[in-house]
């Protein structure tokens, strides 16, 4: 059995968190791998920190992601009906393992691959738009609309149906504390959304994912009507909302590293060992899904009770020099295989491969098109989202003058 140490109790600057989220994950790994710490909630929490503790920790069957698992009266969380709430980031096997299985074909990297011309044209549509223009702001001329395009082509949802969606998104998953009414309105648009969505999917079926997920519910019977929907919800919101910030940082972070930019034109074969080193870098989730023991476990050397809230600092254990050399340095030829900026084990994303393309085409379609791009402004005044569960860039404004003829 594991010797258990006792737990570091660190105070959190919130304010600092969000605007240097390295330094002071960076801060916690080096005093110890496991501190216990009050989160945004004002309720305590585990934060695991090392890589090898953080990679354990994400495969370990015993912490669940079933909130039915935590202490009563802890954690509370994020809201959500029933209806959106019975998705995969809340459940353990077999039920995990039932619904991921339904759904997986649509993200196999043969399938994903028959998707590659349709995203290339769309990105190429969307910077046809740009063309022209001296100065933009790329998130939502760019990289918010692809993964858009791409996740609702894919499930079927009708053009009209989204222009209200990244509002919804962005109102849900970084919510302003001074508005908390826009958050529970976001809810009740998104569930009012996917039912008239559903409803029209079984009226007018067709060849798409969301279609083919409704056929499994009527005629198969092996999905509830809320695990249909929140199934719906959450690869649309997950589809978008991770692989917007990993297209925006992916560029932000090549802009603001002219030398890395120029290894990657100078040799555009090394594009998807970049996309992994840029998602390692600077990827869009600072902290996995919490977590929530089934008996009392020891990680890191501290032993933490069952059922209370324990957070893995995927931030913390990407910049660990325990496992990568130089870590704080952007390094297009490192070999980060191994990050864990798309989980790992039997919760690994499931649209890790559709990620993985979308970002390749977004970065080569701009920087071909747009070769002398530069950011507008200096690296350290990009404004990020007040988040602490996705780290996104409100704006990316760039000078985009220099183009090649298409």
């Amino acid at each position: 059995m594991s010797k258990s140490t006792s737990p570091s109790t660190a105070a959190v600057d919130s304010t600092r968190l969000l605007r240097d989220p390295y330094a002071v994950y960076g801060r916690l790994r080096e005093e110890g791998p496991v501190h216990r710490i009050t989160g945004t909630d004002g309720l305590p929490a585990w934060l695991v920190t090392r890589y090898d503790d953080v990679r354990q920790a994400l495969a370990d069957p015993r912490l669940s992601l079933d909130k039915r698992n935590a202490t009563p009266g802890g954690y509370r969380g994020m809201a959500l009906p029933p209806a959106l709430d019975a998705n995969l980031l809340n459940m353990d096997p077999p039920d995990h393992t039932r619904i991921r299985r339904m759904v997986s074909q649509a993200f196999t990297p043969r399938h994903v691959e028959g998707l590659r011309v349709p995203i290339e044209r769309a990105a190429d549509r969307l910077l046809d738009s740009l063309s022209g223009q001296d100065e933009a702001d790329l998130i939502p001329s760019y990289a918010a609309p692809l993964p858009i395009i791409v996740i609702c082509d894919l499930l079927g949802v009708p053009q009209d149906h989204r222009p209200d969606f990244r509002a919804w998104t962005d109102a849900l998953v970084a919510p302003d504390p001074t508005r908390p009414d826009r958050a529970r309105e976001a809810v009740a648009s998104l569930l009012s959304f996917f039912t008239r969505l559903i409803a029209d999917k079984r009226a007018h079926p067709a060849d798409d994912l969301l279609s083919a997920l409704i056929a499994v519910r009527d005629q198969e019977d092996r999905l509830s009507e809320d695990e249909l929907m929140s199934l719906a919800f959450l690869i649309l919101v997950a589809g978008y909302e991770n692989t917007v910030h990993l297209i925006g940082n992916a560029v932000a972070a090549l802009l603001s590293h002219p030398d890395q930019l120029a290894a990657l034109r100078a040799d555009p074969a090394a594009l998807d060992r970049a996309v992994e080193e840029l998602a390692r870098y600077d990827g869009p989730v600072p902290l996995a899904i919490r977590r929530f023991p089934t008996e009392d476990i020891v990680i890191g050397g501290v032993t933490v009770p069952a059922g209370e809230t324990v957070l893995l600092s995927l931030a913390a254990a990407h910049r660990d020099p325990r496992r990568f050399t130089d870590p704080d340095r952007l390094d297009i030829g490192r070999d980060a295989a191994g990050h864990l900026a798309l989980g790992h084990g039997i919760h690994y994303c499931l649209g890790a491969p559709l990620a993985r393309m979308e970002t390749g085409i977004a970065l080569t379609a701009l920087f071909d098109r747009f070769p002398g791009l530069a950011l507008a402004v200096p690296p350290q005044e990009l404004r990020r989202r007040p988040s602490m569960r996705s780290r996104g860039l409100i704006a990316l404004p760039v000078r985009t003058a220099s183009t090649i003829a298409r």
